[in-house]
């Protein structure tokens, strides 16, 4: 018998599991029965595809056996079954982060880390918060050898042969002394049902129970081993939606969730005529702890006449719907239907076309409180969908929501419009990394002084690729605000006086200030601020910052441009100051003063504090 350490993170998972998460103990039977499905299902695809696998006779089940008198608890299946190799990679590693990320998330409240186990692939380890020995005995189809697998959870496990007839994995669980509560039929049944109901195998619990024989001084009683089902064994999605209540489409997305919360929204649908196929699509509350990671875990599943073909496909849906949860199901893919053929079959286009129009449509119509848990939760990938999808454009602009300068909470470009100019037909919009920093942007106080709403987009790794190509939304177009003329009450001719009139006075900023700007101009835009700086929108790097972060790449540095404000006091006293040094110091304290107001660091911090200290001490 070969001794093996457990990975790393597994110990540590394990000795989580055993010693603190123990406010939903119940979710290992939903666990180790969610597992066992999965087994069958691969099971049934070989055993029709595969002639070797080929047998009238197999009959997938998942079968648990309680006995009190071996304080003992057996979950087993009929399904594929593993190797030696298999048990090492499945349970002694996790070859993905799964395991790392789970650990990551993990919040210190037992209930909501609990309700994380089945999220990461790391349901099997729920286990050890009942067990205080854990035996799985398993054989592989196709093989001839079986082996145990056998832990107690302290950081070893053991590997050994072993003799099994069929194919398939029991888990002997030996409870703790204080856990006899998952021996009785009544509460491991009632689990059953919560969590397991709508498994598409008969799950069927082996008891014993005491039976009487007789009357009166006859009266003898004996233990009677009995066995029956306790799972409707039907696929859900299968039933018509007036067969169905709410709670069983909430239970069963529990199922497939590995989790207690409730959906945010279910979508149930079957279509019929040239083509046949049924989908049944969840929209979680909370986003997918993976959903921003490259390995994320595809959320639906596709069967074929009821039998399952694959979960991992990241082509059933498109990648910014990857939060979306659920099942697929057509009558008309072939059931060897390969992986490479799913990219490109023209039935499953239609599908996954159909499917992704009901779902935008679904989030839509969403309102009120769902609506803002929608937005808080999943904005970010409505606009991914934005930039990759152009079929579905319109409508994910219909979806997607910014913050404003002049309200409060979320705006749709819909409720902007209602309170912009119906002539000019623009939508404005600043983009940068910091609601505060661009609520406070010297950019807006002309817009301010004009009561004209402005988009605060502060995801700038996004927001400066996406909206820029999006161009316009029902006809009105979206304007940048750093990249246009502010409204200006002033003339043309107004505007060319007072260049003129400052025009030695931007010479002179430009000259003190060299090639680290572009260009000094007089603004329109600034009422309050002395400056600002923007970048020069005919400059081809100009928008490429993001690219760059993206990319993992530093963005080479692009010279800016400083607008002056020919009201503001500072600078028209500038204008007349004599003192050259003096002069070049508040130049430099004028770009760098702006670069902060637009969230930017100066050059050289050190040099813009003892330009600020040695400007206040003449001022004192």
């Amino acid at each position: 018998m070969a001794k093996h350490q457990f990975q790393t993170e597994i110990g540590q998972l394990l000795k989580l599991m055993t010693h603190s998460l123990y406010s939903n103990k119940e979710i290992f039977i939903r666990e180790l029965i969610s597992n066992s499905s999965d087994a069958l299902d691969k099971f049934n695809y070989m055993s029709l595809t595969d002639d070797s696998f080929k047998s009238d006779e197999w009959s997938g089940k998942v079968f648990v056996k309680l006995d009190k008198d071996d304080n003992s608890l057996t979950i087993g299946d009929n399904g594929i079954g593993m190797d030696e190799a298999d048990l090492m990679d499945n349970l002694g590693t996790i070859a993905k982060s799964g395991t790392k990320v789970f650990m990551e998330n993990l919040t210190g409240d037992a209930k909501k880390d609990s309700n994380l186990i089945g999220q990461f692939g790391v349901g099997f380890y729920s286990v050890f918060m009942v067990a205080e020995q854990v035996d799985v005995i398993s054989k592989k189809a196709g093989s001839t050898q079986a082996y145990m697998f056998s832990t107690d959870g302290s950081g070893e496990y053991e590997i050994k042969p072993v003799v099994k007839d069929e194919h398939g994995t029991v888990i002997y669980i030996k409870l703790k002394d204080d856990e006899k509560e998952f021996l009785d039929k009544w509460r491991t049944q009632e689990i059953v049902k919560k969590y397991s109901n709508h498994i598409a195998y008969p799950i069927m619990l082996n008891f014993s129970e005491e039976e009487s024989e007789g009357e009166g001084d006859d009266k003898t009683s004996k233990m009677v081993n009995k066995t029956e089902q306790i799972n409707e064994a039907t696929a859900l999605w299968t039933l018509g939606k007036s067969e169905l209540k709410k709670e069983d489409y909430i239970e069963f997305y529990k199922t497939i969730s590995h989790g207690d919360d409730e959906p945010l929204k279910y979508l149930h649908n079957k279509v019929e005529g040239s083509q046949e196929f049924t989908t049944l699509f969840y929209i979680p509350k909370k986003a997918p702890m993976d959903m921003y990671r490259a390995d994320y875990e595809a959320g639906v599943k596709l069967y074929v006449k009821r039998v399952f073909i694959t979960d991992d496909s990241k082509e059933l849906l498109p990648p910014y719907l990857r939060f979306v949860k659920g099942i697929i199901d057509s009558e008309d893919l072939p059931l060897n239907v390969s992986r490479e053929l799913l990219q490109e079959n023209r039935i499953l286009a239609n599908i996954k076309q159909n499917s992704v129009k009901k779902i935008l449509g679904a989030i839509k119509k969403l309102s009120g409180e769902d609506a803002d848990t929608f937005t808080q939760e999943y904005n970010k990938v409505i606009k991914e969908g934005i930039y990759i999808d152009q079929t579905n454009k319109d409508i994910l602009l219909d979806i997607v929501r910014y913050k404003s300068s002049t309200e409060e909470g979320l705006v749709s470009f819909s409720d902007y419009m209602s309170r912009g100019d119906s002539e000019k037909k623009e939508i404005y919009y600043i983009v940068g990394d910091d609601e505060k920093v661009l609520k406070n942007s010297p950019m807006l106080e002309a817009y301010k002084k004009a009561n004209i709403e402005v988009l605060i987009m502060d995801d700038s790794e996004i927001d400066s690729i996406v909206t820029p190509m999006i161009g316009a939304y029902n006809e009105w177009s979206l304007k940048d605000i750093s990249t246009i003329e502010a409204p200006d009450s002033k003339s043309d001719e107004e505007k060319e006086e007072i260049s003129k009139e400052f025009k030695s006075l931007t010479d002179k900023i430009k000259e003190a200030l060299g090639e680290e700007i572009k260009e000094v101009k007089i603004s329109n835009r600034l009422t309050a601020s002395s400056s600002c700086v923007l970048k020069d929108p005919s400059d081809p790097m100009a928008g490429m910052s993001a690219i760059f972060a993206q990319m993992g790449q530093e963005m080479p540095e692009t010279p800016l441009i400083l607008e002056i404000n020919p009201d503001h006091e500072m600078i028209k006293k500038l204008d007349s100051l004599e003192d050259t040094a003096l002069f070049d110091d508040i130049a430099w304290i004028l770009l760098d003063s702006a670069k902060l107001s637009e969230g930017l660091e100066p050059k050289d911090k050190g040099a813009f504090a003892l330009r600020v200290a040695s400007l206040a001490s003449k001022a004192i």
